[in-house]
């Protein structure tokens, strides 16, 4: 291991780290990531609404990491009902609720209608699980945090929350909210040695955009079509490069695109 990388694993080493929505893309990812980075030294709370994925991550990550002192905790979550998150917490064993790292990785969006024809479930469910949810996990375990006086938030956004675009006016407005939550949170705790982290990606390749256009995996994939989009490890090699700096440096904001594309709507496919 590098001096680089022997700094990054001792800066993380034995942290407890809850990552939502982490039964797939970007958030299944950052688990691996930061198991790599600490030797799989490092404790991991991973929650998601498919229990049986988080199972058989768990079940990956400790045969890879066997005898190196990693500590897996799946727990089926689904952020968007607020009452499962105070549920979530209260149940937690003592130790687990020291967390030291909260990845803010749940997310989604639903369908690309425009204003006027965009049905209620779906702006609902958007906000309910991109902006209060994300809200009510932070506010859960930012009293510990303040108490031991360190942590790192890390809130995943995008692209939309700066800039919107046509059939996103729901998506976009609700990474807009998160990020100035974001903002205002890093002001706030600013008297405290807690991080926020805020990354907003542009085009990744995941499940999200499938869920986006509900199931219909050839649309999904026609959007990244003539170019070569970021994927979920891509983001977590960002995620994991911002929690093993020196605690003097914040990586307080990261714009990420693929080489071909330099805004919302700026992709260059090759025509």
């Amino acid at each position: 291991m590098s001096s680089f990388g022997a700094a990054a694993a001792s800066r993380i080493a034995r942290k407890v780290v809850l990552i939502t929505g982490a039964s797939s893309g970007i958030g299944k990812a950052t688990a691996y990531e930061l198991a790599e980075a600490a030797g799989g030294n490092i404790k991991l709370l991973l929650t998601a609404r498919r229990e049986e994925k988080l199972i058989e991550i768990k079940h990956d990550l400790e045969k890879l990491y066997k005898n190196s002192g990693i500590e897996v905790l799946p727990v089926k979550l689904d952020v968007s009902k607020t009452s499962e998150i105070t549920k979530f917490y209260n149940d937690l064993p003592e130790v687990w609720k020291k967390v030291d790292i909260l990845v803010n990785n749940a997310g989604m969006v639903h369908g690309i209608e425009q204003v006027g024809d965009i049905e209620q479930s779906d702006i609902d469910i958007m906000f309910q699980t991109n902006v209060i949810g994300l809200i009510a996990i932070t506010q859960a375990f930012l009293g510990q945090m303040k108490s031991q006086n360190c942590g790192d938030i890390v809130m995943l956004g995008s692209i939309a929350g700066r800039n919107p675009y046509p059939g996103g006016g729901i998506y976009c407005a609700t990474k807009a909210a998160v990020r100035s939550f974001t903002d205002t949170l890093r002001k706030e705790t600013i008297n405290k040695q807690i991080r926020v982290i805020e990354i907003d990606p542009g085009a990744v390749e995941t499940e999200f955009s499938t869920v986006r256009f509900r199931g219909d995996t050839e649309k999904a994939k026609s959007v990244y079509r003539g170019g070569e989009p970021l994927n979920a490890k891509d983001i977590a090699e960002l995620i994991t490069f911002a929690v093993t700096r020196r605690q003097n440096t914040v990586v307080a904001e990261t714009l990420v695109f693929p080489a071909n594309q330099g805004g919302a709507y700026h992709i260059y496919r090759g025509d």
